[in-house]
């Protein structure tokens, strides 16, 4: 969203803020296929449940009680006003120390590789920023984006028509792309489509992140199935069965989203007006 908020000159706190109900949407559509076929198939679920007590409960809440006031500190000052998402991060670097130092994990050398791990990221964004801009210009320049909108618009599909090709187009590239490259390689060109086809480019920012998802789920360049690899042990072709139930479940929170765009609008339209 933060890329995509800056190349495409949409609010980053609005894009946080619209992302809301969709993001339960997509949630409750997975929790309650998980029930669905937890209820019809038992045998899925772990066979060993693990007991607690209630007070080995509220302890381990407590515990999370910092992690929560720190989310809360950060998405806070960003829907409230108070912070840019950039002011917003330096609380976050600063509330974060302050947790480790609570929980005693505070060292020099964590410190030193968090360090490095940000400007290692803050490089690498900012020359993929550096290169989108730069791509940007070639395309207006070029009049590539214009010729396309022409070319398109020629064709007399309809808008919805219009983003199922758009939808399609990344579900291809996300087999072949990762994420970042995706929105960076695509948006020039794109966004001057889709808003010329009557799309809000905030509703198109949250679009793009759904179908940015779908491409970190599909082969072979899906990296979410690599790191549910090595983390369960299985083999690729088990966990590409196992998520296909939730691709197609991303797809219809896509389908929802765009037949009932209100969903990404009500609440940035509540709280900016």
């Amino acid at each position: 969203m933060i890329i995509y908020g800056v190349l495409s000159n949409v609010s980053i706190g609005k894009l946080f803020i619209g992302g809301i109900l969709p993001g339960i949407l997509l949630a409750s559509l997975y929790a309650g296929y998980i029930m669905v076929v937890s209820f019809f198939n038992p045998s899925i679920m772990p066979s060993v449940k693990p007991k607690y007590t209630f007070k080995e409960y509220l302890d381990s809440i407590k515990e999370l009680i910092p992690v929560f006031l720190l989310i809360f500190v950060i998405l806070g000052s960003i829907y409230g006003g108070f912070a840019t998402p950039t002011e917003a991060a330096a609380l976050g670097v600063v509330g974060s120390i302050i947790i480790a130092l609570y929980f005693k994990s505070f060292s020099y050398a964590i410190f030193k590789e968090a360090m490095l791990s940000a400007i290692k990221t803050t490089v690498m964004i900012s020359f993929i920023i550096a290169g989108a801009g730069f791509l940007s210009q070639v395309v207006a320049f070029l009049g590539i984006a214009r010729a396309i909108s022409e070319y398109i618009t020629q064709l007399g599909l309809s808008a919805y028509m219009l983003i199922l090709v758009v939808g399609l187009m990344y579900i291809i590239l996300g087999m072949i792309l990762d994420g970042i490259s995706i929105v960076v390689m695509t948006l020039p060109i794109v966004l001057p489509i889709v808003t010329l086809a009557g799309f809000d480019p905030l509703w198109f920012g949250i679009f793009l992140v759904l179908m940015v998802e779908l491409s970190q789920i599909t082969p072979p360049v899906g990296f979410s199935l690599f790191v549910i690899q090595s983390i369960s042990g299985e083999k690729i072709d088990y966990i590409l069965k196992a998520t296909f139930p939730f691709f197609m479940l991303t797809i219809a929170a896509v389908v929802i989203v765009t037949l009932f765009p209100e969903i990404v609008f009500y609440l940035p339209e509540r709280m900016f007006g």
